[in-house]
């Protein structure tokens, strides 16, 4: 056996392990023993393409569907588009990070259960998320109950402000959607059941596109019809991703609905708030990067360019979120499998592999600086702008071609509360202060805004986080990992069997 090497102790000689069966499945480490670095790469690879692959897939075409419903919008009118774009990209988006952030405790829970073979205890994890997710809906419906009034406090035209009001109310069903949705597509993900997400998202998508249509062209039933069309498009999302789930396809983990599922929810409901307080400040965060130009002299030049920014930043985004879901799958599933040292090479791995593609993306954006905002714009001063703010948006995505992969580690770990207050610390103790301080006290505009909160925020907790990975002592973070699936699960003999398989 090779215990010694398990300790770390790198001077020993590896020496050949048996391999249980069950360790032939996709989430168990290779045979180390046997194998190349190369080879072992190559395998680690397979093993986070099948999750990246169908992740980018469907996060594009979800993302999609906001732009199409924007674009339909903005065929009604300046005041349609405005309601619709203020609706979905602050109102649901205000909401939505916290909700996605609560529900990927799940990929810590899911992940390591499934690593450890708790198979059972995914299906109540599942319930408990629902329970949780569902309620706080509920605690999150005033944001679009007084939308309208909101937005004239805030200094929103009236016109917008009501329309903008009679948006929100139609999108509260999307808002419960999003309750079921995202612990279904966490529960689905960490079981590597990931084809399904990718095609499910692609026929919502075409649903969209249908019914917004309708609703504009043939019906004329305005932003309403809009709302509904959105609305229509996520449920089916949520319909599909269950019927999947429940129809024999999910036989292991889905036992159908249990009362087990109410036991343990307050320890639940803080790992759900950690992991939901540690993702939306860092989506509030740059949701406060757009708004604060709005303040500065010429304010609508600067908001139009770091508009444009920002939009190409989001859908890159898709592959640095998609790498933080892979990472946080495998590196939950060798922990709770009990290999430390695999879930250490599948995080240097994922990392690695993001970096190069966010550095191809990065020198891209540095040889198209003045090209690729005419996608959006023919303005010469918004041209302009934009390729002054290039640069940082080069050094933005190579940050988050980073961030996001440690992030996913931290989820896969566990260390969702640890990490909340780091990304506290860091982007609004350091990084808004500083974005303040640059752009205003040193008159550097969206520029220096732009630059204080990337300084001040992102790199510092990029930092912090690569420290603490490389300092991680994974083998003792597997144990954690084997305390964890033990305290959260109620054996049954079936798991039993299962584990010791």
């Amino acid at each position: 056996m090779a215990s010694v090497n398990r300790n770390g102790n790198a001077n020993q000689p590896l020496l050949q392990e048996p391999v249980a069966d069950g360790d032939r499945d996709g989430g168990d480490h290779e045979d180390e023993e046997k194998t190349s670095l190369s080879m072992r790469v190559w395998a680690e690879t397979r093993k986070l393409w099948h999750i990246i692959g169908p992740a980018i897939f469907g996060r594009v075409a979800q993302y999609t569907m906001m732009i199409v419903t924007q674009a339909f919008a903005g065929h009604l009118g300046e005041v349609e588009l405005a309601a619709m774009s203020i609706g979905i990209n602050v109102i649901i988006g205000f909401n939505y990070g916290l909700l996605l952030g609560m529900a990927s405790a799940l990929e810590t829970l899911c992940g390591q259960a499934f690593g450890a073979k708790r198979y059972r205890m995914l299906g109540i994890y599942l319930q408990r998320s629902w329970i949780v997710l569902f309620l706080c809906c509920f605690l999150l419906l005033p944001f679009y109950i007084f939308a309208a009034p909101l937005l004239k406090i805030l200094g929103q035209q009236d016109d917008v402000a009501e329309m903008t009001g009679k948006v929100a109310l139609w999108l509260i069903p999307l808002h419960f959607s999003f309750a079921f949705q995202f612990p279904l597509w966490r529960f689905l993900q960490s079981q590597l059941k990931n084809q399904v997400l990718a095609w499910v998202s692609l026929a919502s998508l075409a649903i969209n596109v249908l019914t917004s249509w309708l609703s504009v062209y043939v019906f004329d039933f305005g932003v309403v019809g809009l709302s509904v069309s959105f609305d229509i498009s996520w449920w089916f999302l949520v319909l599909a991703l269950f019927a999947y789930t429940a129809c024999g396809r999910c036989s292991l983990t889905w036992t159908g609905f249990s009362m087990e599922a109410f036991s343990g929810l307050w320890e639940f409901i803080k790992l759900s708030a950690a992991s939901g307080v540690m993702l939306c400040l860092e989506n509030w965060y740059y949701r406060i990067l757009i708004l604060m130009p709005g303040y500065l002299e010429n304010a609508t030049v600067a908001v139009d360019a770091l508009s444009i920014c920002m939009s190409i930043n989001a859908w890159e985004m898709m592959i640095p979120l998609s790498f933080f879901a892979a990472a946080g799958v495998r590196v939950a599933n060798e922990l709770g499998a009990g290999n430390g040292r695999a879930a250490k090479f599948a995080t240097v791995v994922s990392v690695v592999q993001s970096i190069i593609i966010g550095c191809f993306f990065c020198a891209l954006i540095m040889v198209l600086h003045d090209k690729f905002a005419y996608i959006f714009t023919s303005s010469v001063d918004v041209l302009e702008e934009v390729d002054k703010l290039s640069y940082l948006l080069a050094i933005t995505i190579l940050f988050n071609s980073v961030q996001p992969v440690l992030s996913g580690v931290a989820v896969g770990s566990g260390w969702q509360a640890y990490v909340a207050y780091i990304n506290l610390g860091c982007y609004y103790v350091i990084g808004l202060p500083l974005g303040f301080l640059m752009g205003w006290v040193f008159n550097l505009g969206v520029m220096g805004i732009w630059g204080g909160m990337i300084v001040g925020g992102t790199a510092v907790q990029t930092l912090i986080l690569a420290i603490i990975t490389v300092r991680c002592d994974w083998e003792k973070e597997a144990e954690k990992a084997k305390v964890r699936v033990a305290k959260w699960s109620t054996p049954t003999l079936e798991d039993d069997e299962a584990a010791a398989r």
